[in-house]
């Protein structure tokens, strides 16, 4: 991670000069309400910054609280917001980034694809200098900032699964390589996995969109060669989705001896860590990250050529059937 690298060092005025914009916006509304005309709203204002926001799965909650917090601090700031759905297809994020370059966006974040996979967008992004922050997605040339939602979120599950199989058993992991979260949450459950040679690791890849139905496929071919009675079982999903079809796949085959891990902690996975189908979740705070990231590409803009590149970080929280209740106490909202 290039941590010290500027970024937008080429041509910095024009950050510069949209932050500059929008205060001017404001001190022209502030004029026309003093002098009686005017509402004081800049709707529809040319100089309102547009936030293009590409993500590979939208209707995806966790996607989804992360695009809420983004929206509400783009409100908070004036700004237009318009969301595209790549469904899963990188060459989908880069035709979104070079449309929203092509509509003069003040800024692009990107949600999850990692940023070797968006590098037509990005030589598109630096070449009008439009910042781009990343979530998951890492550092590159033109990225101002990016969230920590890989590997750290995975730890303490892995460790707390292999843990509770007493070091021995069988896992099937369900993983999604095209998502550097994914890739780097699959790369701690590797290194951990490799501490507990007597559990037997499958790997299935799922499919964006198609991840709750390949959830459920591999869950049941899986089942067929490890029959009740086999010993520790356990089904372990990148994010939760991928482990709730996971579950369905159990429920269909009236199992209920195989413990199931995801990650992320929607809404769906909090209900059922509640009601006892899904072990454990790590509950990943996305609005905030949403909010945190749209602050911080503020930031960048105003700072112009003496930004350097942030990794934004929110911890998350570990829930299981020994902390869910106090959870829901503390944050009511994630069960629905």
């Amino acid at each position: 991670m290039k941590s010290t690298q500027k970024v937008g060092a080429e041509k910095p005025a024009r950050w510069r000069f949209r932050a500059s914009a929008s205060i001017a916006v404001a001190l022209s509304v502030i004029v026309a309400t003093a002098c009686g005309g005017g509402s004081g709203q800049s709707s529809g204002s040319q100089d309102e910054l547009l936030l293009g926001i590409v993500s590979i799965s939208a209707s995806e909650s966790n996607n989804a609280r992360f695009i809420s917090g983004a929206k509400e601090v783009a409100k908070e700031k004036g700004w237009k917001v318009e969301v595209v759905d790549a469904d899963g297809s990188a060459e989908k994020a880069n035709t979104s980034m070079r449309n929203f370059v092509q509509k003069d966006a003040g800024a692009i974040i990107d949600m999850v694809f990692p940023v070797t996979s968006i590098g037509a967008g990005l030589a598109a992004t630096r070449q009008a200098d439009i910042p781009v922050a990343t979530w998951g997605g890492g550092i590159d040339d033109g990225v101002v900032a990016t969230t920590g939602a890989g590997g750290p979120l995975a730890e303490p599950i892995v460790k707390a699964m292999a843990e509770e199989m007493d070091g021995k058993g069988s896992v099937l992991a369900l993983t999604y390589r095209s998502g550097l979260v994914c890739r780097e949450r699959e790369e701690v459950f590797d290194k951990i996995m490799s501490d507990y040679p007597n559990i037997e690791v499958t790997k299935n890849e799922v499919g964006i969109p198609g991840f709750f139905q390949d959830g459920a496929q591999y869950a049941t071919a899986w089942l067929s060669g490890n029959p009740s009675g086999s010993g520790n079982l356990a089904i372990w999903g990148c994010w939760d989705d991928p482990a709730l079809g996971a579950i369905s796949g159990l429920k269909q085959r009236g199992r209920e001896d195989v413990e199931v891990y995801g990650q992320n902690g929607n809404q769906e996975a909090i209900n059922a860590v509640e009601n006892g189908s899904m072990t454990a979740t790590n509950y990943q705070n996305s609005t905030q990250e949403g909010r945190k990231l749209v602050e911080t590409i503020d930031q960048a803009i105003e700072a112009g050529d003496g930004w350097k590149p942030k990794n934004v970080t929110v911890p998350g929280t570990v829930v299981n059937s020994g902390n869910i209740d106090q959870f829901l106490k503390e944050n009511p909202k994630a069960g629905g």
